[in-house]
């Protein structure tokens, strides 16, 4: 049991984490291509959020969002 945990172990560390490693490694020298994932998740999430506020100002031109005051339960 043993030999099948230090497997995993194996190869988390050594195979799935070498381009995570390489960008470490990378990190002293071009600090913005090392962070490259993290600037692909902002831009996704930045699209995402423009997406959405699209979507409000799309809506709220319609009027089709009931503003009176009893329109939501907790009001």
């Amino acid at each position: 049991m043993k030999s099948f945990f230090e497997g995993i172990a194996y190869l988390f560390e050594e195979i799935l984490f070498i381009p995570f490693n390489a960008m470490r490694e990378m990190e002293l020298s071009n600090w913005t291509l090392a962070n490259g994932i993290n600037w692909i998740f902002m831009l996704i999430c930045a699209a995402a959020i423009y997406y959405w506020v699209m979507q409000l100002k799309k809506f709220d031109a319609n009027n089709e969002e009931n503003k009176d005051s009893t329109a939501h339960s907790y009001l």
